[in-house]
């Protein structure tokens, strides 16, 4: 098994958990056809996921923690953008 830091890995965890709620902020921006959010929130995916691929690459071992990462940004970001009941969604034009 290989030597896994612990400051480091919970780095790639948080890490991934940031672009994956971007990820999810940015797709509802594009759902939304708002230009201007969904490219801002395309370049921060960009820059959060940056520290992820290069840390986990040198110890493939990370790679669970940017997926346990992942998947805790998605499930967040999704939770936080949860409509309430009766609330229509965006309307396509």
């Amino acid at each position: 098994m290989p030597h896994v830091d612990p400051w480091l890995a919970l780095g790639v965890l948080l890490s991934t958990a940031a672009t994956d709620a971007v990820y999810v902020l940015f797709n509802a921006a594009v759902s939304s056809h708002r230009r201007v959010p969904a490219a801002t929130w395309s370049s921060v995916w960009y820059l959060l996921s940056a520290f992820a691929v290069i840390s986990y690459t040198k110890n493939w071992v990370y790679v669970v923690f940017a997926a346990t990462g992942s998947w805790i940004g998605a499930y967040i970001s999704m939770t936080l953008l949860r409509r309430p009941k009766g609330v229509p969604g965006p309307v396509a034009k």
